[in-house]
């Protein structure tokens, strides 16, 4: 196989959750420039339209659909619509999350439902759907976190959802690869996204900016690398997983996050 083409994605369709924004924006414009038509879904149907509008300025191909991961119905009208619009389905990555920071004693229990359907469930419906429709050589990636690897205070719900995500993503490996499926997670460290930059940002929409770029620092030099990732770091670690680079991968998860965590 040619190297270039090992990477290439020309004739494949993708589905990328939480395109909107983040390391989602970043996926669906990777994917499309490796030649995919992408259809790039959000909750928030502005955000998807100006991914698409992103990548299609510079030349891939994308649709924008708005889309609640916490609904397996509209999970599935989702691979639907794109299977009829396109003919097929080849990579799904389930990107789409939420963090709310609060102590574990404090997390009442919608709020705590609310980011398992998010994070979680939206793992299983999008697996579900995309088995039903997927052919061999298909690729499913899963965005989990580093935050599998140790605890922090505050994000205990969020953790919980990235660690069952993980077991997710290797039992759905075991039990798509006698299909032809893969199925494996990419694990971003601290990355520069709304998620992290929510925890500098007051009531009012004021954004903590020395915060924001002290934690950053520190971060950084926990990492061997010295440093912290970026959406597009995340974004070619999917490309990888979703191409045919990575055909003999499966059940594993990358972390892409300096070396921070390793295993």
């Amino acid at each position: 196989m040619d190297l270039a083409q090992a990477f290439r994605l020309t004739g494949k369709v993708a589905v990328v959750t939480g395109a909107g924004s983040g390391i989602g924006r970043a996926v669906a414009g990777v994917l499309a420039a490796a030649g995919a038509r992408v259809v790039a879904a959000d909750l928030d149907a502005e955000s998807a339209e100006a991914t698409t509008a992103g990548v299609a300025k510079d030349g891939g191909t994308a649709v924008a659909r708005q889309v609640d991961v916490a609904d397996p119905a509209a999970v599935t009208a989702l691979v639907d619509d794109t299977v009829s619009r396109f003919g097929h389905l080849d990579v799904l990555v389930n990107n789409a999350g939420i963090m709310i920071r609060r102590p574990l004693t404090e997390v009442p229990p919608d709020e705590f439902d609310r980011v398992l359907a998010v994070n979680l469930k939206s793992v299983l419906y999008g697996c579900q759907a995309a088995a039903r429709v997927m052919r061999p050589g298909s690729s499913i990636v899963n965005t989990l976190s580093t935050i599998i690897d140790f605890a922090t205070a505050g994000t205990g719900s969020y953790a919980a959802t990235k660690k069952g995500g993980e077991a997710l993503t290797r039992t759905f490996a075991v039990e798509l690869g006698p299909r032809g499926i893969r199925v494996n997670g990419v694990a971003p460290g601290w990355t520069d996204t709304g998620i992290t930059r929510q925890r500098h940002t007051d009531p009012s929409g004021g954004f903590r900016q020395s915060g924001f770029d002290e934690l950053g620092h520190r971060m950084a030099a926990a990492a061997p690398l010295g440093r912290v990732a970026e959406p597009i770091d995340s974004a070619h670690a999917v490309l990888y997983l979703a191409s045919e680079a990575s055909r003999c991968v499966t059940g594993h998860v990358v972390r892409v996050n300096g070396g921070a965590s390793m295993a």
